[in-house]
Parts: C-alpha cells; structure tokens; sequence
C-alpha cells in the first residue's frame, strides 16, 4: 500500500493561541510542538547553557498558557510574541548573572537547535524560518548586522552598543533602526503569509 505524502503546511498558530486562551489544551500542546525548537534554540542562543534555556523555555510556555488571551495579532505574529517573551526572560537571566563573556561567534557560524522528538515536517519548517531569517540578517551591511546582534542576541542597551563600538549613541540608534527597517523590508513576503495562516 502506497501513502500519498502530505505537502509541508505551517501550522496555524494564531489559532492555536486561541484555542489556548479559550482552555483547549489539545491546541496548547500543538503550539508548544511548533514553536518550542524556536524558543528553546532562541534561549540557548542567548544563554549558551542547556539546562537555563529549558528553564526559560518553560517558564515561556507557563506564561504563554496564563496570558493567552492578552495576545495581540494586530501587534505581530504568534511566534514572534512567543520568542520576544523568551528574549526578554533569557536577558534577564543573563544580565542576573553579572558580566559575561561572550563568545566571539559569528551568526553564520552558530548551529541550529533540534528538538529529534519532533516530526519532520516541524523540524523542516523550522528550519526554513531559521534560514530565511538568517540569509535576511547576511545582507544587512555588516556595522548594522552587528549592532542589531549586540541588541537582540546580547541584551545590550543602545549605550552598552555605542560605549562596545565605540560609536556615538546616535549613530548606533541610526545603525539599529537602519537595519530594523531593511530587515521588515525583506521579511515581509514571509511576514504576510504567515499572518495569512
């Protein structure tokens, strides 16, 4: 007997969220399926310690579960309000920590995290969304690229950028909104057909 294969189809997760914020734990587990590679690899990326990266990726979906409901559509999509929840709570927990060093990594370079528990439809999907964010991150000019790394993946404020590069803070503020803006510019294609979803 011969199965026809599925095509690859992203999950619908603003629906998902909903079904959450309506009590539906069937669609709660379904969101953490499709999104938890993501906010856990998002963590591990910032912390670079396995164990405070699972830690903030539950404490994540503890809070995506509770404030289900404040989700906002018109503010963005499902898993961007999820990796900017894992983003702020895994700087907070860097920046608990006291100075760090960090790895003199380059974006190119960093590897990406796969949960093998998943199906491989998800871990395709995922992966896909790494790439095209990655590749739209490469042809930002390199001071913007920068800038926005030390930002998003350091947690570093735009005076802890400006004092790192030693750069006026408002040519740091001009680099980081630069890159903001040519970033939204060509993930927008992939924006709007994920908010089709």
């Amino acid at each position: 007997m011969v199965s026809a294969e599925r095509p690859l189809v992203a999950p619908d997760l603003k629906a998902l969220l909903a079904g959450a914020a309506a009590g539906d734990q069937d669609a709660f587990a379904r969101l953490y399926d499709a999104t938890s590679a993501a906010v856990y690899g998002l963590a591990l990326r910032i912390l670079r310690n396995p164990a405070e990266a699972e830690e903030v990726a539950l404490d994540v979906f503890l809070q995506a579960w509770r404030d289900a409901a404040r989700y906002d559509p018109s503010r963005g999509s499902a898993l961007s309000w999820l990796l900017v929840l894992a983003r702020s709570r895994a700087i907070d927990r860097l920046r608990a920590r006291g100075p760090v060093r960090r790895a003199e990594t380059a974006l190119d370079e960093e590897r990406d995290v796969a949960d093998d528990a998943r199906g491989p439809g998800e871990v395709s999907w995922i992966a896909q969304q790494g790439a095209i964010v990655r590749r739209a991150l490469r042809e930002l000019p390199a001071e913007q690229r920068l800038a926005l790394e030390l930002a998003y993946y350091g947690g570093l404020t735009h005076v802890e950028i400006a004092e790192q590069l030693s750069l006026p803070i408002g040519t740091t503020k001009s680099r980081i909104r630069l890159g903001m803006m040519k970033l939204r510019e060509t993930l927008a294609p992939v924006l709007s057909m994920e908010n089709v979803s």
